[in-house]
């Protein structure tokens, strides 16, 4: 039985289809091809999703993803051929998909838990040849994408509320009990797309972020913009960019939990030495956390770096999924950083133009990894723009514009 009635099932349908034409350069055209990649939870959102598709003349492609329990007989009970194994004819199909559509509604979260972390970075790595033609596609802004969060009883229990509690406040999240979520959300990145342009016209060479446990310098970067309502989440509040991964100097603290392959992390903190995370701890997987510093060597720099500004945010509880928890905005908004890839949209010149060597150049970070961290402490950010002068840009949980 859908947990979402008729309309507001409809409403989400109708803001994702506004998200993935919002994360192209040009609107869809009839008869592009846009995949559905769905957990069996969250049918109900993908049938939805493929009627609006139809109705738009496009061809919807319906993908069922993995279970849990398929997930953990890969990790578990494969031969080394079988977890390397990859599906015939994938690399041709995004070859020639106009936008994809994900809807993550997770059953366990916890399913991975004792499986070796190598173990799912091996399998990763075989997916290499499908995640190159992904980038290139989006980079090159042919592909759009868009990622969404429907409400299970996995992730009601994680956050601490009842299925009808979690379900209202994801509704809330993504603006779905408003009357036109999509105007909501086009009025949403108007206001966003403000302060961006504000950042961007201040010329800012780095940042200053402070609160009870961080001191953390980043610097922006050269051919850097920031980046708001993209659509490449749903919800998506945050404000961020790629910093040179280079240069980021001090110590920073998530107090939010974080859970990765089943793993749960509280209170990591991390020192960073030109760029480099040379401490690594955590109050809770310390262990498993400082191991993923080494899954590649990009690991342990920063590709991202994002603030959320209080007044926008709908998220005012912990939601047990980062999708949604790094857009937290609550009593003082958040800030996060993500260890690993670089976020490669905030470059500022044309996309198909970032080479290898040229993001090398920029600083911008190279990881299979991209794993973000969220403080929601009350903290400062000062900007050093290019005259030298500080300028305070955030504090109380909004930007200062």
């Amino acid at each position: 039985m859908p947990l979402f009635d008729a309309i507001d099932i409809e409403n989400y349908a109708e803001v994702l289809f506004w998200a993935l034409n919002e994360s192209r350069r040009k609107p869809l055209e009839n008869r592009d091809v846009v995949l559905i990649r769905y957990d069996t939870p969250g049918l109900a959102l993908a049938e939805a999703v493929y009627s609006r598709l139809m109705d738009a003349h496009l061809m919807p492609v319906p993908m069922a993803m993995p279970t849990p329990y398929m997930e953990a007989e890969r990790y578990l009970n494969a031969s080394y051929g079988q977890l390397l194994f990859q599906q015939p004819g994938l690399p041709e199909l995004y070859a020639s998909a106009a936008g994809v559509i994900t809807i993550l509604a997770p059953e366990d979260l916890t399913h991975l838990q004792s499986v070796d972390p190598r173990t799912i970075t091996e399998a990763r790595r075989a997916d290499s040849a499908t995640q190159d033609v992904l980038r290139r596609r989006r980079r090159g802004g042919v592909m759009g994408w868009t990622t969404c969060v429907y409400p299970t009883q996995a992730l009601a229990d994680a956050s601490g509320m009842t299925l009808d509690e979690y379900t209202y406040a994801l509704q809330r999240a993504c603006w779905l009990n408003m009357p036109n979520p999509v105007r909501e959300w086009r009025r949403l990145k108007k206001e966003v797309g403000e302060v961006c342009n504000w950042l961007d016209s201040m010329e800012i060479q780095s940042m200053r972020v402070e609160s009870e446990n961080i001191n953390l310098k980043v610097p922006v970067g050269a051919n850097r913009r920031f980046v708001g309502v993209s659509g490449t989440n749903v919800p998506g509040y945050e404000i961020y960019f790629a910093p040179d991964a280079r240069g980021v100097e001090g110590t920073y603290f998530a107090d939010q939990p974080t859970l990765r392959y089943g793993h749960l992390v509280l209170g990591a903190s991390l020192d960073f030495f030109d760029g480099i995370a040379s401490r690594v701890e955590a109050n809770r997987g310390q262990v498993f956390l400082q191991n993923q510093m080494y899954m590649d060597a990009g690991a342990r720099r920063v590709g991202e770096f994002s603030l959320t500004d209080k007044r926008f945010s709908r998220v005012d509880r912990f939601m047990a999924h980062t999708l949604l928890d790094e857009n937290y905005g609550g009593d003082h908004g958040n800030c996060h950083i993500a260890l690993g890839g670089s976020v490669l949209e905030s470059f500022t010149g044309p996309a198909e133009m970032l080479t290898p060597e040229m993001e090398y150049e920029l600083g911008f970070n190279s990881s299979g990894m991209h794993w973000d961290l969220v403080n929601t402490q009350p903290k400062r950010v000062t900007a050093r723009l290019k005259t030298g002068q500080p300028r305070l840009i955030y504090e109380n949980g909004e930007f200062r514009i």
